[in-house]
């Protein structure tokens, strides 16, 4: 059994995203180049043996949701698209995501909660961003972002 679980985002973003903004948010996506500076999700640590055998963290910055494949565990195809529309961007993702990465993912979801549209506001002041599912089950559970933290299942 793995610990993989179906990450479906829709949200509508405003329209004052800035270009490099816009640029890291399409590597996140698997769109585009790694920018330069990264200023959404900043590091991306990982545990690597050295040369001499030990055990170092070094920093790999990897696109969170740029697969566009089949699904490993979901079924299904894994994808994300960012199209321009009037008044800001649409974006739609379907990702695997293991628990592991929830921290990494995480702040990313936090960041598109703060530049969505008002209309994912909900009346206790929290953002849906999307869905998520445990990959065994059917039924799929709201994912959103209060008070800069994402309500993650436990």
């Amino acid at each position: 059994m793995a610990d993989i679980y179906e990450l479906s985002i829709a949200l509508d973003l405003r329209d004052d995203l800035s270009g490099e903004e816009i640029a890291e948010l399409r590597w996140h996506l698997g769109l585009g180049p790694r920018p330069v500076e990264l200023t959404v999700v900043r590091v991306f640590p990982v545990v690597v043996e050295d040369d001499r055998g030990e055990l170092v963290t070094e920093d790999a910055p990897m696109p969170l949701l740029g697969c566009h494949d089949t699904a490993s565990k979901a079924d299904g195809a894994l994808t994300s698209v960012l199209l321009r529309r009037e008044g800001g961007w649409a974006l739609t993702a379907r990702q695997e995501v293991h628990p592991d990465d929830f921290d990494r993912v995480g702040e990313l979801l936090t960041w598109l909660a703060a530049k969505a549209e008002g209309h994912h506001e909900r009346f206790d002041g929290s953002v849906r961003v999307g869905w998520t599912r445990f990959y065994e089950e059917d039924k799929t559970h709201p994912l959103a972002v209060r008070e800069g933290r994402v309500g993650w299942p436990s």
